[in-house]
């Protein structure tokens, strides 16, 4: 029995000839559609009535999608985040939903920590003005002589914390869940409430998923509380920022400046106003960057699709001899 699986994820898409073995050995058909960062619920509808599988990327899998997806079986998803997805419309149409947790731990907390050190050390600023002619010293200081503030002490999180550690920073934390005791007894973080984190960080990092709690957790409320001369780091979601009330605080002076990764919509228009302000660094959700970990998601990915589908997984063995 041979299955259609829809690939839709931009990062494996550039990979489908390359584990074309793969899925042939596992009778899996593939079709790649083209997409630039996402596929929109009427994009989808167009491809998804006779689809067994999806390997998707941050799609908008709706319930109306779902209902069209008559024979769909399983989405796996590939990285982390699935909030793009209709999870109990899912459960309701036995759809399987599959993702790998903790893919880009590593790679996500060194970006934060670039986005801190570019910041603290005013690099971005300085080499900007040598390259107009003008030598200018621009005072920075040591990560030790300030704080960060990590929301969100989850996978990512803690990898944050513990390379904050490294450079000697002051480190406070804040999540909804309570955090494991092994974790905290081994670092020093300090676990306290969002507003008190807020008011005494010198940099805050946004490390949480989206959901409906973290949904504009970052608003102007949650923006006037932080110091003047702070800096808010998102490499988590785009949504967890309120975007309109981060534009008036960066305009004010209410904050430092922001670096991001993520935005409320994305590819980020060009009428943004965050693309033209100096004080802001920005990525094209681009901080998962890895290419070990990206051989894992992909290998992870597809494993979850096959096993779903046939009830067995290709073995680490049968990749190494099939690629």
């Amino acid at each position: 029995m041979n299955y259609k699986v829809l690939i839709s994820a931009p990062y494996m898409q550039p990979e489908v000839d390359r584990f074309q073995p793969v899925f042939k050995e596992y009778g899996v058909d593939v079709v790649v559609p083209a997409v630039e960062e996402r596929m929109e619920e009427e994009e989808l509808l167009e491809w998804v009535d006779d689809v067994d599988g999806v390997i998707c990327g941050d799609d908008r899998f709706t319930e109306r999608v779902l209902k069209a997806a008559s024979d769909l079986k399983v989405i796996s998803k590939w990285g982390t985040g699935i909030d793009s997805i209709d999870q109990e419309a899912c459960r309701r149409y036995g759809v399987a939903v599959f993702n790998t947790p903790d893919a880009f731990s590593e790679p996500v907390a060194d970006t934060v920590m670039g986005y801190v050190l570019c910041f603290a050390r005013n690099l971005p600023w300085m080499d900007a003005a040598m390259k107009n002619g003008i030598w200018k010293k621009i005072d920075g200081f040591a990560l030790r002589e300030s704080t960060l503030g990590v929301i969100g002490v989850g996978d990512v999180g803690k990898t944050v914390v513990q390379r904050a550690e490294a450079f000697g920073m002051r480190v406070l934390g804040n999540d909804r869940v309570e955090i494991p005791s092994s974790f905290l007894e081994v670092h020093d973080v300090e676990m306290m409430g969002r507003q008190k984190l807020l008011d005494e960080s010198d940099f805050v990092s946004l490390n949480t998923d989206l959901n409906e709690t973290s949904r504009h957790l970052i608003d102007a409320t949650a923006l006037n509380q932080m110091k003047s001369e702070a800096v808010l780091v998102n490499a988590s979601r785009g949504p967890v920022v309120d975007e309109e009330a981060l534009i008036d605080a960066l305009n004010t002076g209410n904050i430092r400046g922001a670096a991001l990764d993520v935005f409320e919509q994305e590819p980020l228009p060009e009428t943004s106003p965050l693309r033209k302000m100096e004080n802001v660094m920005l990525a094209p959700h681009n901080a998962n960057s890895s290419p070990e970990a990206w051989e894992h998601v992909h290998r992870n990915t597809i494993s979850n699709l096959i096993k779903e589908l046939t009830g067995e997984a290709p073995t680490e063995h049968e990749f190494r001899t099939l690629l």
